[in-house]
């Protein structure tokens, strides 16, 4: 499974005063099973181009393809691309309408023409992959904390089967204990299922920590597209553009710029310890 976007272009409210392109000639291929992050500042185009990825959005010019099918062919089946390229949207909590959990993760199944039965089965198995207890399905989701109705919103696309899922945001608003819960889960899915997973945020140490590529988009253009060590190694022009990288980054070219014996290419605070210990060990030798 491939989705390849060919010099996409998107331009809101073309033609009058407020027009504005979202974004510019983009050039992109998201591989089977890879974990992507999508970083950049408010009004960069990363909330346009992951609504492009489902259909959700037209582009203005260019293509998209998926598994070597154009997706504004006529005749393409554009429901068979959204329920296989879920999107769950930032606070996808407010799209909870189900009086129990159980029903509302059914909805999607039932929506594709499953069985009441085969969508049972189906809640079942995504609520159980995102970490939810039993005891809570027949419950209202209204009743439930904000961590655990992501989760539900979560499973709701799951139980679709989808070969990709693209979370913007999703620990928008939470404590920091349910960000980590619910970046586990998506971690352990990832390896588990062999989902694609492309994940929005504008935590540095979250991409840093989970994602294996990431994608930064500015005014409109992917500016990077490498590694989390490739795309953090260019931390000034980051700041340059309103981001930064990891805090244990800064740290590492502290430490460097102040003549200690350490590498500056860790991007996560268990990287970063192995590097400080490596230093520490060398200097001891001295």
């Amino acid at each position: 499974m491939s989705i390849i976007l060919n010099k996409v272009n998107y331009v809101y409210s073309a033609g009058t005063a407020y027009e504005i392109q979202a974004l510019k000639n983009v050039n992109l291929k998201i591989e089977d099973g890879e974990f992507i992050g999508v970083i950049g500042h408010t009004g960069s185009g990363k909330s346009t181009l992951i609504q492009h990825l489902n259909g959700l959005m037209r582009a203005t010019s260019g293509g998209i393809y998926y598994n070597g099918e154009d997706i504004y062919d006529k005749d393409y089946d554009m429901r068979g691309l959204r329920s296989k390229v879920g999107l769950v949207f930032q606070y996808p909590e407010h799209q909870l309408f189900e009086t129990t959990i159980f029903d509302d993760v059914c909805f999607g199944p039932l929506n594709q023409g499953l069985s009441k039965k085969e969508a049972g089965v189906r809640a079942f198995e995504a609520l159980n992959c995102v970490g939810l207890s039993e005891e809570l399905y027949y419950q209202s989701p209204f009743d439930l904390s904000g961590g655990q109705k992501r989760r539900v919103a979560i499973a709701g696309v799951l139980a679709m089967k989808p070969e990709m899922i693209i979370l913007d945001e999703p620990t928008a608003g939470l404590d920091p204990k349910g960000r980590d819960e619910i970046l586990d889960q998506i971690a352990k899915m990832h390896k588990e299922r062999g989902i694609t997973v492309v994940l929005v945020s504008h935590s540095m140490e979250d991409v840093a920590k989970y994602v294996g590529r990431i994608i930064v988009m500015n005014q409109g253009e992917v500016m990077f597209d490498d590694t989390p060590n490739g795309v953090f190694r260019h931390y000034r022009e980051l700041e340059a553009v309103g981001l930064a990288a990891p805090a244990v980054t800064y740290l590492l070219h502290e430490l460097s710029e102040r003549g200690l014996p350490v590498g500056t290419e860790a991007t996560t605070v268990e990287t970063a310890k192995k590097e400080i210990l490596k230093m520490l060990a060398s200097l001891e030798k001295r």
